[in-house]
């Protein structure tokens, strides 16, 4: 007879037999744990809103969009994408303001906070997928390798998908002393990967862990799990929170729009920064990523329902996962952030900004975008045509 916590040998076995990147279940105390949750329920984690994480409508005609050959052709850039040159450079100074933030490239960015350094859902991998040969394809190289970035207190995973937690970019990061703040079950897969255990910070929803002088605390999304072939929804997915003595900031994550960004933002805020998704969005599955426009909305919702801060978008520019074109991302938010009348940063891939000094604002990816990739500005809603008068019936009639 085996006990709550055990798993049955063959089961083990199994398991045992699965490739490194799948990672690996909760079990034991880390399950028990999970079950406590009062986010978990029915055998699997709860989304704070409804939400559907399988694509809706027809599979053919996504097909036909997906695989078109003009759709393929705009989902990537026609030339090189513009990295920053001088990343490593710039880093070994420190912000004068003592906030800085570098996005890498996806949901990567490296945030410097008050003295501390904080890196955010990290991929350096080639591919994010289980697999080397196959999945998708970086769109443009890592701005600098992971080991001139430099000394990381902690290292923060949103939730266990293949574009935020990357095995190859986990286990080299495995031999060093930063700590890994995650949400409740995905320690199961660092443990598997070769981080000690007594790094592991796993935190559910609204809890928060000190490391250092900056305090992280798991916040709420609205997005899904799974790495395997099969997905038990066993582990938590969460935007983050960083707070240190003088500044603030929060990630996202993976995350559609749900009216719990206004109660983080009243717990939490307001930030000096967000970096918020805006990319790899569809109709096909509207509930678990933000367009560019929910995107800013999220952002307002944070800060209080009125622009400040900055916003820095992400989840974009670096893999092709979702229909849209390339560069629609960077470029529909440059417009609902002209629209609000919100500051938004713009940087290519390993550019430090500072929040409080001068901001990349240039849309440097028309330099490299296909001429029809997308129409330069956010569709509008039709404008309302006034119904004719009589007397304009009756002019038009005599002509």
């Amino acid at each position: 007879m085996t006990g709550a916590g055990s798993v049955h040998p063959l089961r083990a076995r199994l398991r045992s037999l699965r490739p490194a990147a799948f990672g690996a279940d909760p079990t034991g105390a880390r399950m028990e744990r999970i079950r406590r949750s009062p986010n978990f329920a029915d055998g699997v984690f709860q989304n704070p809103v409804a939400a559907r994480h399988r694509p809706s409508g027809s599979a053919l005609d996504f097909a036909k969009i997906y695989f078109s050959k003009d759709a393929r052709l705009h989902r990537a850039p026609a030339l090189p994408v513009p990295l920053h040159p001088t990343t490593a450079t710039d880093l070994a100074r420190p912000p004068a303001s003592g906030l800085r933030l570098t996005w890498m490239g996806h949901s990567s960015v490296l945030a410097e906070i008050d003295g501390h350094r904080v890196l955010f859902d990290p991929v350096w991998g080639e591919r994010c997928s289980p697999f080397s040969f196959a999945g998708p394809k970086r769109l443009h190289p890592v701005p600098l390798p992971l080991a001139a970035l430099g000394p990381v207190d902690a290292v923060v995973i949103s939730h266990d998908h293949y574009d935020h937690l990357d095995l190859p970019t986990i286990r080299a990061l495995a031999g060093t002393d930063t700590v890994f703040a995650v949400p409740l079950g995905v320690g199961a897969h660092l443990e598997r990967w070769g981080v000690a255990h007594s790094r592991l910070r796993e935190l559910d929803w609204n809890e928060s862990t000190e490391v250092k002088d900056v305090r992280l605390t798991a916040t709420p999304a609205r997005h899904f799990c799974g790495r395997g072939l099969r997905n038990q929804q066993h582990t938590l997915w969460a935007s983050w929170v960083a707070t240190g003595p003088e500044h603030r900031v929060y990630h996202s994550g993976d995350t559609g729009y749900f009216p719990g960004f206004q109660e983080i933002g009243a717990a939490h805020g307001p930030f000096d920064a967000t970096m918020i998704q805006i990319g790899a969005y569809s109709e096909y599955w509207p509930d678990i990523h933000m367009t560019p426009a929910e995107g800013m909305r999220a952002h307002l919702d944070l800060q209080g329902g009125a622009p400040a801060g900055i916003m820095l978008p992400i989840h974009w520019g670096t893999f092709n996962l979702a229909p849209h074109p390339w560069a629609e991302p960077g470029e529909w938010t440059k417009d609902a952030a002209e629209e609000a009348g919100q500051t938004v940063a713009l940087p290519r891939p390993g550019e430090p900004f500072e929040p409080a000094g001068k901001l990349p604002v240039e849309p440097w990816w028309r330099a490299v975008s296909h001429p029809n990739a997308h129409p330069w500005s956010r569709p509008r809603p039709a404008e309302v045509v006034a119904e004719p008068r009589s007397d304009d019936l009756d002019l038009a009639g005599e002509r």
